[in-house]
């Protein structure tokens, strides 16, 4: 039977074992669906009653752009060492860890400015289960197998390659690159990035296909 998207609520619900916090990771290449998959996750999963789930997006670990400019690496923004990757994997382990405690302010990123923006994300002591998701979850350098080290199940959306370029093109494209502008991009930096993500699906938990998602739009 094909995978569809009640199967994958289903197999969400059962991450939180013996009621304690959980934290399952949607990776992908850019555009593959990551976003759209976790925001539907969470808005079906907590429906109308109190917040169980919540969305912690790797985005808010992005480094701002004064440092990549300090760093030289403004023009591969989105490759793996532009992100605070230890600080996510930080993060990560005090929401293991403080599950019962204090609310938990993650960062977020804000996609007009292309800036992460402190303290943005909520996460409260009643949620269960938090959705994190971003490219390099499954990553092997640097300091990313930290950031799998904290995450129960990471699942890999796969999407057709040429929609999914479209679907990046537009994104940016909505967001103030020009036409011309977002193709060269990309074709250039996310295509890069792309190919390392790629290269990580064998290590996911699951493999989500777009026949899976909700909702067949523009996402992460």
């Amino acid at each position: 039977m094909p995978l569809t998207f009640d199967d994958l609520l289903a197999r969400a619900r059962r991450l939180p074992l013996g009621g304690r916090r959980a934290i399952l990771g949607v990776a992908g290449s850019p555009g593959a669906g990551k976003s759209t998959l976790a925001q539907a996750l969470v808005r079906e999963l907590n429906g109308a009653g109190e917040a169980w789930v919540a969305h912690v997006p790797m985005d808010g670990f992005h480094l701002a752009d004064a440092e990549l400019d300090r760093l030289g690496r403004r023009d591969r923004k989105g490759a793996p060492d532009t992100f605070d990757a230890a600080g996510y994997a930080a993060l990560l382990r005090r929401l293991r860890e403080d599950g019962d405690g204090d609310t938990v302010y993650a960062p977020g990123f804000e996609r007009v400015l292309e800036q992460p923006i402190a303290g943005a994300v909520p996460v409260p002591p009643t949620a269960r289960l938090v959705v994190t998701e971003g490219n390099y979850l499954l990553l092997d350098s640097g300091a990313w197998p930290r950031v799998r080290s904290w995450l129960d199940e990471v699942w890999f959306c796969e999407l057709d390659e040429e929609e999914r370029i479209r679907r990046l093109v537009a994104r940016h494209v909505e967001f103030g690159k020009s036409p011309e502008g977002a193709v060269a991009w990309v074709h250039g930096t996310d295509q890069r990035n792309a190919g390392l993500v790629a290269a990580t699906r064998d290590r996911a938990d699951l493999v989500v296909p777009a026949t899976a998602l909700p909702v067949a739009e523009a996402g992460g």
